[in-house]
């Protein structure tokens, strides 16, 4: 089972976690890795994109001129899609990009990435963690005693108001609880520092 080293916020070493291997030492799947990825990033798709087809767009319905003896092609409406200002054939309209994954490979993905974090000592342990302030640098303090740098995961095992307001302006952290914990934020980010608790709960959450 690997063991990782637990830190209180001053960055001391204040003793040892023990994880578990079917979630934190798991054997990479790059195919399953990018069937979550791309669904949630699929999912994250406004779908908004609109075109206007010839009933909605404005103008007259007057038939532009007479049906026979002009030498022209027969045309009913100025707002055909092949007239200047007319509408669009076949464009997009508002759609869901989202599809489903089975949960067995979520969760799977879950284990991969969590595991390959264990790996590469990206993920940090502390025993709690808590703020007495909403300012910024108190939770800066906490990054630079553990020696993060980059884009960093705070994952949380309860909402925490002070946590929440002390990192609103950092743009390369993100704040989320351990249940929303996703493949694709995980990988996106360097460093994902996590509480004792929290880890107990993932645990307990892909053993099940």
């Amino acid at each position: 089972m690997p063991k990782l080293a637990l830190f209180n916020q001053a960055g001391q070493s204040v003793g040892e976690i023990t994880l578990a291997d079917s979630v934190f030492a798991v054997e990479p799947n790059q195919q399953v890795i990018y069937d979550v990825v791309k669904a949630q990033r699929a999912s994250m798709r406004q779908g908004t994109a609109k075109t206007k087809t010839k009933a909605e767009v404005s103008g007259t319905g007057k038939k532009p001129f007479r049906q026979k003896g002009t030498g022209h092609a027969r045309q009913g409406s100025l707002r055909n899609p092949h007239y200047v200002g007319g509408g669009i054939a076949f464009g997009p309209i508002p759609r869901s990009y989202e599809y489903k994954v089975n949960k067995k490979i979520r969760r799977l993905a879950l284990r991969i990435v969590l595991s390959d974090k264990v790996r590469t000592n990206e993920l940090i342990v502390l025993d709690s963690l808590a703020l007495e302030t909403y300012k910024t640098k108190g939770i800066l303090e906490v990054f630079n005693n553990l020696k993060v740098a980059g884009k960093v995961m705070l994952l949380l095992d309860e909402t925490n108001q002070f946590i929440d307001i002390a990192t609103r302006n950092l743009p390369n952290v993100m704040t989320t609880m351990q249940e929303h914990a996703s493949v694709y934020d995980i990988m996106n980010n360097n460093f994902v520092v996590t509480t004792e608790k929290a880890v107990k709960k993932l645990e307990e959450v892909l053993l099940g």
